[in-house]
């Protein structure tokens, strides 16, 4: 008995949303090194998840980005420096840094939201609410799929 070989449709599930990611992920190093004023790609992904999850810690931003400590520590001490991020205690563990963006750095993240925005558009472009809220739920669904145990 021969291995039962996917369906045409489904293998090509994963080679459209890997070509879309790749081209999102390039319009978006193009547009830091254009806009980003030496700001790295990793270091502009860190700036949007901190954005969206205020007082995360470095351990959260590390699960999150699937990177490792070493590389998240460089990273958040390069924002630091750069005036794009504080850290403060955490109130229930001193051990622990809560991050959030400075002034500075949520300026950094709205000219890099505009990029990403731009981008959305481009490639929803043509979709109605309908079939954008379809979209939403299928990849939600793809989402929990691959996050059971």
């Amino acid at each position: 008995m021969s291995p039962t070989k996917p369906s045409p449709a489904k293998s090509e599930v994963l080679e459209r949303l890997h070509s879309l990611v790749t081209c999102f992920h390039r319009h978006m190093h193009e547009a830091v090194r254009g806009d980003g004023d030496g700001l790295a790609l990793m270091e502009a992904r860190a700036l949007n998840f901190l954005a969206r999850h205020e007082g995360s810690s470095q351990r959260e931003l590390v699960l999150h980005s699937g990177r490792d400590k070493a590389q998240i520590a460089r990273i958040v001490k390069t924002l630091h420096e750069r005036g794009l991020l504080e850290s403060a205690p955490d109130p229930q563990d001193g051990r622990c840094q809560r991050l959030r963006l400075t002034p500075e750095g949520h300026t950094m993240h709205r000219r890099m939201q505009q990029h990403r925005m731009r981008f959305e558009q481009a490639l929803t472009r043509g979709f109605d609410a309908a079939e954008l809220a379809s979209l939403q739920a299928q990849l939600e669904r793809m989402m929990a799929n691959v996050e059971k145990p």
